[in-house]
C-alpha cells in the first residue's frame, strides 16, 4: 500500500471539547473555520501606555473575569443541556461569545504584563511621548520662511496633537502615535523647528509652534 502525504491540507479541524463547571461537552458537528494569518499578525504590539490606559484595561479585565465570563459560561451550560448541538443555535452563539471573552482576557493580560508606562513629562523644550504639540502646516519651503513670524497665519493653519503609544491612538480626539509619520517626525524636535513629511507622494512641511504637557 502506498501512503501519500497530503500537502497544505486546509480541512477545518473539529472543534475542541468545551469544559464548563467540570463537565465536558463534545460537538462533533461543528468545525473550526480555517483562517489564513493576516499580514500584520506577526507585528509586535506597542507596549507604551499611559497610567490612565493601564487603569482602564485593569478595570475591563476585572469585569470580563468576574461578570462577563461567569454569566456567559452559565448560558453555555444551560443551552448545552438541551442537546442536539448541530441545531442548537443559542448554544453555538453562547459558546462563540465565551471563547471571544477568553481570548480578550488573554489579550489584555498580555498587554498589562508587557506594558511600559509613559513617564510624566516635565520638560517642554523637546517633543517627547505624552506631549501635546501644536504645529503649523506649510505647502512649500518658501511659505515656511516668508510667514515664519506671522502669528495670525499660524493660528489659522495650526493643529494640535498629543503623542502617545499606538494603542491609544485616536485621530478624532487629536491623539497620534509616536510611530505615525507626523509623530515620528516630531519626536526630539523643539519649538521653531520645521519638519518635513512625505504624505501621498507630496512633501509637506510643519513648523512646531508650541509644546505643552
Amino acid at each position: 500500500m502506498v501512503v501519500r502525504k497530503i500537502k497544505n491540507d486546509k480541512t477545518p479541524p473539529l472543534a475542541p471539547p468545551l469544559v464548563v463547571e467540570g463537565k465536558i461537552y463534545y460537538n462533533h458537528s461543528m468545525q473550526v473555520p480555517y483562517r489564513k494569518p493576516g499580514k500584520y499578525s506577526q507585528i509586535k504590539s506597542d507596549p507604551l501606555l499611559t497610567e490612565g490606559k493601564i487603569l482602564e484595561l485593569t478595570n475591563k479585565l476585572d469585569r470580563l473575569k468576574n461578570i462577563s465570563r461567569p454569566r456567559t459560561a452559565e448560558e453555555v451550560r444551560i443551552f448545552a443541556e438541551l442537546g442536539d448541538f448541530s441545531e442548537n443555535v443559542e448554544y453555538q452563539l453562547a459558546k462563540g461569545k465565551l471563547r471571544g471573552i477568553n481570548d480578550n482576557i488573554i489579550k489584555i493580560e498580555n498587554q498589562l504584563k508587557n506594558a511600559v508606562i509613559i513617564p510624566s513629562q516635565k520638560n517642554t523644550n523637546i517633543v517627547a511621548l505624552g506631549h501635546t504639540v501644536t504645529i503649523q502646516k506649510y505647502d512649500s519651503p518658501s511659505l515656511a520662511v516668508a510667514h515664519s513670524d506671522m502669528n495670525s497665519l499660524a493660528k489659522e493653519n495650526s493643529t494640535s496633537f498629543q503623542i502617545l503609544g499606538s494603542m491609544e491612538t485616536n485621530p478624532q480626539k487629536g491623539i497620534i502615535s509616536h510611530n505615525s509619520p507626523i509623530g515620528a517626525a516630531l519626536m526630539g524636535h523643539k519649538i521653531g523647528d520645521i519638519i518635513k513629511i512625505k504624505i501621498n507622494d507630496k512633501n509637506i512641511e510643519y513648523k512646531i509652534i508650541k509644546i505643552k504637557i
